[in-house]
């Protein structure tokens, strides 16, 4: 379990660490929250989008290692009763970035939308585990 905190931990940006130091929690603005797990040897990243059509206000891309969502939503109410007018509206665009494990393709993500949950799989690859120590034969010269 060790090996995955540290995973995680090792992929955030000094800047993002120092953007939620000194100016909030991102996610607040206009960042897309998510939650981030690893399930079978994948990692499954869950986009909160209510409202939003998945077909023509979302973009997921891969660039470089890095996973890009970028959604757009526009909502818009009306009441119009007798001697009065009122009108709600939200919009903005949000966009999330995160790093991605190493090694990871770009042909194997997957992404669905459900009841206004994006989610984005991606497999993990294998990794050979790195040796933390070597005992050295020490001879009589």
């Amino acid at each position: 379990m060790s090996d995955l905190t540290r995973w995680f931990d090792s992929r955030r940006s000094p800047f993002e660490l120092f953007q939620r130091l000194f100016e909030g929690d991102p996610v607040a603005s206009a960042e897309i929250r998510v939650e981030e797990l690893v399930d079978d040897g994948e990692l499954v990243v869950r986009a909160e989008l209510p409202g939003i059509d998945p077909e023509t206000d979302v973009d997921v891309s891969v660039s470089e290692g890095q996973l890009r969502i970028e959604a757009h939503r526009e909502e818009r109410q009306e009441e119009k009763e007798k001697g009065g007018y009122r009108t709600e509206f939200r919009y903005g665009s949000f966009t999330r970035t995160l790093a991605l494990p190493e090694g990871a393709s770009a042909d194997d993500v997957t992404a669905t939308y459900t009841d206004g949950v994006l989610e984005i799989r991606v497999p993990i690859p294998e990794q050979k585990p790195a040796r933390l120590s070597n005992k050295i034969e020490v001879k009589r010269g």
